[in-house]
Parts: structure tokens; sequence; C-alpha cells
């Protein structure tokens, strides 16, 4: 794709931001709130922060109480089923918020909407959503909540562009020491069961020089965990006038002076190399955690699924990360009871994980999307068999995961504190540089900083312990 198709004009941004200074002058004074609400991939949050610093520079505070909000926008994902069903369901709670609050606008946007059926169903069956817009419109959110309201007319905003990169828009972050920092966009694989290169459009990355400079920012405004994002961040660089590749971007980010970690995903399989893993294992600012979907341990449902890798391939990267670097922890997506998948097949999956020891995995039955090759696969598996599969599974890594968190007990680890507990607002939790979950009790200020926790006891999905004399 042509870079001057991809990149969004310096004057197209100033327009947006005249239209963002247009939207201020017409609400007036007074305060105005506005909930963005988030559904989805860690691509959507960074979206969000996006939607949230160009509604900040509209004059609204973010809110994440809806009973207060003026304006609402769901950020929708589309990757499966339950997701969108999520999405249509609090949207349609929202219903009533609307007959109670007189001018409260409610808007949807993003992956899910992309999708011309889905837009179809919200502007027949949700006539109380005033606007709408897919991904690749995201930059002319402004645009286009003036339109709505100086016409008063529901706006609907499809486009089928394949994407947009758009620098220069405002941010506001939902985190203060944790920030995501998205390097490109889209994807190009198009597996047999995954609709987002249909939503997202096809690959394209960011200029290095932005990147950098985001990151620069972050770490000097003493973020301490920043984490790369994009559908395939093993694909970045090869759209660029002067290719780059992603281990060679790696690089030059652990060159940046500050005290941060740097994270990424999601990796593709196909496009993992050993100049990745090299990188990795000569940088300490990069965490030693990776994240590498496998989908499926059958090379037969693999082929099926277009993910252009065997388990063969797959293990040879493995071996090579325990290699170079022998404490990395592991992480994958497996997606269970898909069209075709056979016994043997599942079989070779539950022993894919008992070969790589996972230290967690993140499972699902197959979902099925319209409009890709799978969805008409006529050889679909009952669902009291994909249930089954499925309990299985799970149970295979729950012992995996148990025995290798109890390997942590009577060790001391650093822990990033990012709050409290959900389960328990005693203790505070947070996550290690191998992204394990740790609670303990410890003061409210250490909450954005790195404490030493002794483990002193552990269980499936988390350790418990005590700060460290």
């Amino acid at each position: 794709m042509e870079r001057s198709k991809v990149l969004i004009s310096a004057e197209e941004i100033e327009k947006q931001h005249e239209y963002m200074r247009k939207v201020k002058d017409l609400l007036g004074s007074g305060e105005r709130y506005a909930l963005v609400r988030t559904y989805g991939c860690q691509q959507n949050e960074a979206d969000s922060e996006r939607l949230a610093g160009m509604l900040c520079e509209m004059g609204y505070t973010i809110t994440e109480d809806e009973q207060l909000a003026d304006l609402i926008l769901v950020n929708t994902c589309a990757v499966r089923e339950h997701a969108e069903l999520k999405a249509l369901s609090i949207t349609g709670q929202f219903k009533h918020l609307k007959e109670k609050k007189k001018g409260l606008l409610i808007g949807i946007c993003g992956c899910m909407v992309s999708q011309e059926h889905r837009k179809e169903d919200i502007k027949h069956k949700y006539p109380y959503v005033d606007f709408l817009f897919g991904t690749a419109m995201l930059y002319r959110m402004p645009e286009i909540l003036y339109t709505k309201l100086k016409k008063d007319k529901r706006q609907f905003f499809l486009d089928d562009n394949s994407g947009n990169i758009a620098e220069g828009l405002p941010v506001y972050r939902m985190n203060s020491f944790k920030a995501w920092v998205s390097i490109m966009y889209g994807c190009n694989n198009f597996c047999s069961y995954c609709v987002v290169p249909y939503v997202r459009g096809r690959e394209r990355s960011r200029e290095v020089d932005a990147i950098l400079k985001e990151v620069r920012e972050l770490a000097d405004a003493g973020y301490k965990e920043i984490t790369l994002l994009g559908q395939n961040v093993n694909s970045y660089g090869k759209d660029l006038e002067e290719p780059i590749s992603f281990a060679q971007l790696l690089a030059r980010i652990c060159q940046i002076e500050g005290d941060f970690t740097v994270r990424f995903m999601t990796s593709h399989p196909k496009d993992a190399t050993k100049e990745l893993i090299d990188v990795m294992a000569d940088n300490k600012k990069i965490a030693r955690a990776f994240h590498l979907p496998l989908q499926s341990g059958s090379n037969r449902v693999l082929a099926r699924m277009n993910r252009k890798y065997t388990r063969e391939k797959y293990l040879e990267l493995v071996d090579y990360m325990r290699q170079k670097m022998p404490d990395i922890a592991l992480t994958t997506d497996i997606i269970v009871a898909f069209p075709g998948e056979s016994d043997e097949d599942f079989e070779d999956t539950l022993d894919m994980l008992k070969r790589v020891e996972y230290d967690n995995i993140y499972s699902f039955i197959y979902s099925k999307r319209k409009g890709t090759p799978a969805a008409e696969y006529p050889d679909q598996i009952d669902p009291a068999v994909a249930s089954e599969r499925f309990a299985r599974m799970i149970a295979c890594q729950q012992e995996i995961s148990a025995r290798k968190n109890k390997d942590y007990t009577g060790e001391i680890l650093q822990v990033l504190v990012e709050g409290y507990s959900k389960t328990d607002d005693q203790k505070l939790t947070g996550r290690t540089e191998k992204n394990r979950l740790v609670h303990f009790e410890g003061p409210e200020e250490l909450i954005g900083q790195y404490a030493a926790v002794r483990i002193t006891r552990s269980e499936t999905y988390a350790l418990f312990g005590e700060l460290a004399q």
C-alpha cells in the first residue's frame, strides 16, 4: 500500500483539531462528561485512549459513571460472537439512560461496526444510537460528533478504506504508569477463522521516528511499562519506504534512556525470527515474557486455519527461546473445536501444552465469524463435543500453571503494583516481569511503583505474598 494513502495529512489532522474547537464552543460552559466503554483487545484500549483524548479536547471530562455521562461511546470487538453480543447488550441497557436524561448522546465505534451487517442491525434495531463509525474513521470522530450536534440527525459512517495512520491526535492515558503504544495496524494473514483483516484493513506501520518520540515522551514522564501493539508486530516495518524489522525497532527503543520495561503483542509464529529472540536476550529492558499464539497443535488443522507454520516450526522457535533465555515465560492462544477438528487433532493440541508447558493459555471455543472461510466449512463441531474438549484443555493447563506457580514459593519477586485486588480490597495486586499476578498487603502509596514481595503461597492463577523486609 502506498504510504501517501496510509498517512493522514497534517492538514486533515488540523481540520479535526478545528472540529474539536467547534464542538467545545457548541457545548459552551459547564461540566460535560463522557464515558468510553471498551471491549476487546489491547489495540481497542489504545484506540479508546485516543478517542478519550479527543473528547477531553472538546471539553468533556472522562468518567466511569454512566449515570453522570452526557456522551457514551462504546468501542466494540468482533473477534468472537460473545464480544459482539456483550457490546450490543450493554448498548441496549443505555437506552433506559437516554429515556431519563434528555440530550444524552450514544455512539458506537470499532471493529464490530466495521461490518456492514452490524451497521445495518444497529441502524434499524437501535434507533437511540446517535452515531456510528468504523475503525478507519476513528480520527474523524470530532467531525462526526460536530455534524451530529449541528444537524441533530443520526450519523453512520462505515469507511471501506484499508485503514489510516493519524499522528498528532491527543491521548488520554487511562493509566499513569503503564502505557500502550500502537506500532502498526491491520493484518495481512487472513487466517480462515478471523475477521480482523476485514475490519482493521491491511498491515500498515507507523513511522519509526513517531514511535520513538512517543516512547521517549512516556519514558520521560516516568512510565514503568510500555507495551508495543499490533495485530502482528513481527510484520512491522515491511511497508515502510526504508524497511526495518521489528527486532531492529525493539533494539532502538531499548536505547532510549529511562527505567522502563518493554512488552509487545501479538506475535505470529510464521514471522517470529531468531533475530527477534536474540534482541530480547541482549536487552534487559525487554520483559522475559513472550505471547506466541499456537491456535492448534495439529498440522492438519493449522493448514486449514491458514496459519502458515507447522508444530515442528513452532517448537523450533520455543527451543531457541529457551536456549537463549531459559527463564522466559511463554503464553499462547488456543482455539478449541475448529471445524473438522478430530479427536486426534485435539490430542495433538494437548500434547503441545504438555511439551511447551506454557505459563498460561488463553483458550476459546471456535466462534463462527460471518464472511470468513471457516464459517462456511460444513464440518462444524457439535457444541457438546466442543465443551468437553474445552474442559479437558483447561484441566490440563491448570495442572501445569499450578505446578509452575508453586515453584515461586519462598522467592522474592519484583512486582509492579497496579492497585487493589478486585476480590479482596484489603490487598494490593500487581504483576511480575513474567506477568505473574501477585496479591499482598501493603500501603496505598505503592500503587504505580515496584515492590519486593516474598511469595508465601500459590494458586493456579495467582501468587500471594508479603512485603520483603
